[in-house]
């Protein structure tokens, strides 16, 4: 027999769960109710069902995994079968639906996002290949993805570009990026357009490239001024767009902080007790005729048009981190978390030393 406590306690909690809050329903732009219910959490129904194209890449997976844990249902676009198994286990049972699609396909993209109250676009492209040129994928598919959005009445678009997008850069990545945004704008005039800068994290190509190859960070003599964020900062931001009122125009996240490659290649020296690169400077002509050459191979090496980006300051602009609710993290907080591991044996454990920065 129940105590009359436990029968209290349990009409409690069925009684709090059914109740509803004014913070539980968002209203769409096109005026349509979304209403979460349920305990808060992984297995809650937040009542959006969003469309995240690029969620295999770096910034996606932890889009899709906050997305998820907020009782969510994403859309998990993808190419290949096993680039998009991890995604599964992040959120509950029929909450993570996969679908397999190609940015040239206008039917595939269509069939994607037509039950999304709100699509997400991270697709992007580091280097190019024969299939895919840095316009394919910046301009074109961004403009594809954001036409048919407009097209099946999808209330709300999130591009995200980069920091340092601009039509007279030098970088054709960044020049692609500034045309991409207008493209999206002309097609979708309410997307909002969020330029996060350079991202560190657990897969990522900077900290752990800068302790693999340093002496391609040693370009432009440790002088280019980078703004390096936290991925899962602009993740968190991207996901608390969800809730937040349409916000049309640009987001800028850039980091904290303004930083020299010069310091960012003594703190990974720093934490990981490797000694720092011996290696001359190489200069800008040889280390694009080299980055020319590596385009033989068919795995990603550098590229010409990242040698040029290693000689490009991250722009100096005030970030928008408090219309999306977050303060973003200096890196000496979660770097040794990201480099430890090229520590050796007898230096795992040693103390976490970072250089002194330079006024």
């Amino acid at each position: 027999m129940l105590s009359v406590s436990h029968v209290l306690r349990v009409q409690r909690v069925a009684v709090s769960r059914g109740k509803r809050a004014l913070h539980d329903m968002v209203t769409l732009p096109d005026r349509k109710p979304i209403i979460s219910y349920g305990t808060p959490g992984y297995s809650a129904v937040s009542g959006h069902v969003v469309t995240v194209f690029g969620c295999t890449g770096f910034l996606g997976r932890y889009l899709v995994s906050k997305l998820a844990r907020m009782g969510t249902q994403v859309i998990v676009p993808y190419r290949e079968e096993d680039e998009k198994r991890h995604l599964k286990p992040m959120g509950d049972l029929g909450q993570i639906v996969s679908m397999e699609w190609d940015i040239r396909n206008e039917e595939q993209i269509a069939e994607c996002l037509r039950h999304s109250d709100i699509v997400y676009n991270l697709v992007g492209r580091e280097y190019e290949t024969k299939n895919f040129k840095y316009s394919d994928v910046h301009v074109s598919g961004a403009e594809r993805i954001a036409k048919i959005a407009a097209q099946a009445g999808v209330p709300r678009l999130v591009h995200v570009s980069h920091l340092n997008a601009s039509t007279s850069s030098t970088s054709h990545f960044y020049r692609t990026k500034a045309e991409g945004e207008e493209r999206v704008r002309d097609a979708f005039p309410a997307a909002t357009i969020v330029r996060p800068g350079q991202m560190y994290g657990c897969e990522d190509k900077f900290l752990n490239n800068m302790a693999s190859w340093p002496i391609w960070w040693k370009l432009n003599h440790g002088e280019t001024k980078i703004r390096p964020v936290h991925v899962m900062d602009v993740a968190q931001a991207l996901t608390n767009l969800m809730t937040i009122p349409q916000i049309s125009g640009t987001i800028s996240l850039p980091g904290p902080r303004t930083l020299t490659t010069e310091y960012l290649l003594d703190m990974v020296s720093s934490l990981t007790y490797i000694p720092p690169s011996s290696a001359p400077v190489l200069p800008k002509s040889i280390a694009s005729a080299l980055a020319k050459v590596a385009q033989a191979p068919w795995w990603p090496l550098i590229s010409p048009d990242e040698v040029e980006r290693r000689y490009i300051d991250d722009v100096d602009v005030p970030g928008d981190w408090e219309a999306v609710g977050v303060t973003p993290d200096e890196i000496e907080n979660h770097a040794i978390t990201y480099l430890r591991r090229y520590r050796s044996a007898e230096n795992f454990v040693r103390p976490v030393v970072f250089p002194a920065r330079s006024s």
